[in-house]
């Protein structure tokens, strides 16, 4: 089976290869590459699966991951994405009748650069990890956290179906997480016992600078049809920021559901 959308958190792989009995193989790609990023070459031989991790970038594919600044970072930090121009056959050449936009929005935060807008690290042995996109990196009291990180350990929790964490709004912090979790069927335990094991876990696992003290139950969560999570457009509801509905959500009864239950937690 092999795995796009949403980044495949090693829990999902997991439950994949024990209920299917076949390979779960993860890759990374864009719409704007129209191919494989980064991927596990089944045809030229398979390589050792790393759970969390689409294996490493695919031929034609030279892959950095920068801080803000543009400096290359070290193996294993967690920074911006970026493929270094010129990007191979078959990717984007413009946007449609958008040249400066094309530019604006790619190429011209890193000179040299394709942006991926993902952000994640390279690993020391030339394993990339996408974590998050680079919006949903919050920023905890000058700690620049991965969302993804915490889902990754949230996801662990038994009890937990699926979720979302995001960055809310903080005036000592900047910001502090929340998560949203979808609880498996039949669960009829109480819902502060399975929020307060959440924390801990995250606590556990990341450590107190995560700050994750924070989590909601919410009966789904809004994607769009293609299964990616509209992380950015819960977090402007949490944040009482204007938002508009996205034009490929799935449902759009779903954000009614998630400002109601953000609401009655401020209550």
């Amino acid at each position: 089976m092999f795995l796009a959308g949403e980044r495949a958190d090693p829990t999902t792989i997991h439950w994949a290869e024990d209920k299917l009995g076949v390979p779960v193989i993860d890759h990374w790609w864009q719409t704007e590459t129209g191919w494989t990023i980064a991927g596990n070459p089944m045809g030229l031989g398979q390589l050792p699966v790393k759970y969390g991790s689409p294996t490493v970038p695919m031929p034609g594919y030279a892959m950095d991951v920068l801080d803000d600044e543009g400096n290359p970072l070290p193996a294993g930090e967690l920074g911006n994405i970026v493929v270094k121009m010129p990007l191979p056959p078959g990717c984007l050449p413009t946007l449609w009748n958008a040249e400066e936009r094309f530019k604006s929005a790619y190429l011209d935060e890193f000179k040299g650069y394709f942006q991926t807008s993902d952000a994640g690290f390279i690993d020391e042995d030339g394993y990339l990890f996408i974590m998050a996109r680079t919006d949903d990196i919050i920023n905890v009291a000058g700690h620049r956290l991965s969302t993804g990180g915490m889902e990754e350990v949230v996801a662990t929790h038994k009890d937990v179906a699926e979720c979302a964490v995001v960055g809310i709004a903080d005036g000592m912090k900047g910001q502090s997480p929340c998560g949203f979790l979808v609880l498996n069927a039949g669960v009829d335990r109480d819902h502060d016992d399975i929020k307060k094991e959440v924390v801990k876990l995250v606590r556990e696992k990341i450590g107190p600078v995560a700050a994750f003290k924070q989590s909601l139950v919410v009966k789904r969560l809004p994607k769009t049809r293609s299964g990616k999570i509209l992380r950015s457009t819960m977090q402007k509801i949490a944040d009482g920021l204007e938002w508009k509905m996205p034009a490929t959500i799935d449902d759009p009864a779903i954000l009614g559901e998630i400002k109601e239950v953000l609401d009655q937690q401020k209550a």
